[in-house]
């Protein structure tokens, strides 16, 4: 490439090393489409070499960006115009290796320690390593034997497009429960409790007559900036009321964190009241106080529910029962529903891509963008009962 480029311009020096990058940033930034590149490319070289420099100099113009990135290891994945073509700088085998560990990776680690998958930005460049790992995803799913294992490889190939394109990604696991981190300012709120507590156990020290060096530097560090000093005759007086100030504010505080307290309380029990009731009152129980008495034998345990459950009993359900049948006679069951493909794909596509996912901590975007996993839901289909489709979480259930 460097010397075709002194040919055709030998009035102008540059280093072989200067042309190269030239030539990646052009190619990288898509400063000229393809078409505008050929044309570019015909004007500079003379008719008669067409041909010979058509076959020769075009590759090494297209592959010396490769061996450049190749020794940097920067995977880079361009457009080199609109329909969806790319010229792949990171050789396929290599892509392939990053799937196949991030994939091992998932199977092997829980649900709750998987990395938390970033927002990746809506370019050409990232949908073109999308593409680029469908056809790679079939063997993967096509071996899946539930859904459960489709998830795993899903969230595998995610991990991979993340690696690939350089996104980052947080180390820590995600927490499927609630947070119970201490907010901040509770915390602080706590340390100076525990500083007041501790300068007025010293200050009553010293008001008993206990006059040691550490003592009497503490008591001075508490009037510093006051006109109080410790050979006042009424230092006694000021003492107390230093006391009670201190005790006051001990009281302020510890209020303000109860008040926190109960309403993260209310509003924890509101909100579980809502979801599930029969779980807030099993919670507003009060634990029952464990005996301390004798085990119980296991031979004693058996016979006791082997009474209640082994023995057959005769039960009288009285007419009612019939009355009951007869009426449910003459209704028609109702029909099963069978989840199929395009339920499934209608559910995602109107899904938002970057919607809170679920336990399993993928995005709907992937599911959009990894269209391999249709044959495995093929193989997969869940018949449930027609109630569930009017449900708020029909949608979730299909995905």
């Amino acid at each position: 490439m460097h010397r075709l480029f002194t040919e055709l311009e030998p009035s102008i020096t540059v280093t072989e090393q200067n042309l190269a990058d030239r030539v990646r940033y052009i190619l990288r930034s898509n400063i000229f489409d393809g078409a505008e590149l050929e044309r570019l490319r015909r004007e500079a070289v003379p008719s008669s070499n067409e041909n010979a420099t058509t076959e020769g100099a075009v590759p090494q113009v297209a592959e010396q960006p490769a061996h450049v990135d190749a020794a940097e290891n920067t995977p880079v994945v361009a457009d080199s115009n609109d329909d969806g073509t790319f010229t792949q700088e990171l050789e396929i085998e290599q892509m392939r290796s990053t799937l196949e560990e991030a994939i091992m990776e998932t199977r092997s680690t829980p649900l709750e320690n998987r990395p938390r998958l970033p927002r990746i930005a809506l370019s050409k460049r990232n949908r073109a390593v999308v593409r680029a790992l469908n056809p790679m995803l079939v063997t993967y799913l096509e071996a899946s034997r539930d859904l459960c294992e489709t998830d795993s490889i899903l969230f595998g190939a995610a991990l991979a497009v993340c690696r690939i394109i350089g996104a980052k990604l947080s180390t820590a696991g995600r927490t499927t429960g609630q947070s119970s981190a201490i907010p901040a300012w509770r915390t602080r709120i706590e340390e100076r409790i525990a500083k007041a507590r501790a300068l007025i156990g010293r200050l009553i020290c010293f008001r008993s007559g206990n006059t040691r060096p550490r003592i009497v530097r503490t008591v001075r560090m508490a009037f510093a900036g006051t006109n109080v000093s410790l050979s006042q005759p009424d230092i006694m007086q000021k003492l107390t009321e230093h006391i009670d100030d201190l005790k006051q504010r001990i009281a302020a505080w510890g209020k303000r964190i109860r008040r926190y307290t109960e309403r993260s309380t209310r509003f924890n029990q509101n909100r579980l009241f809502q979801s599930d009731q029969k779980r807030l009152y099993k919670s507003l129980e009060r634990p029952m106080v464990s005996g301390t008495g004798p085990v119980p034998n296991q031979a004693d345990t058996v016979a006791f529910w082997r009474s209640l459950w082994s023995e057959p009993v005769n039960h009288n359900e009285g007419p009612w029962t019939e009355v009951v049948a007869s009426q449910c006679a003459g209704i028609t069951p109702m029909d099963p529903v069978t989840i199929t493909p395009g339920d499934v794909a209608e559910a995602v596509r109107r899904a938002p891509n970057w919607k809170s996912p679920g336990l399993d901590g993928l995005h709907h975007y992937w599911l959009k963008g990894f269209v391999s996993y249709g044959r495995s839901w093929k193989r997969t289909r869940t018949t449930i009962l027609p109630s569930f489709r009017s449900s708020p979480q029909s949608d979730k259930d299909k995905e």
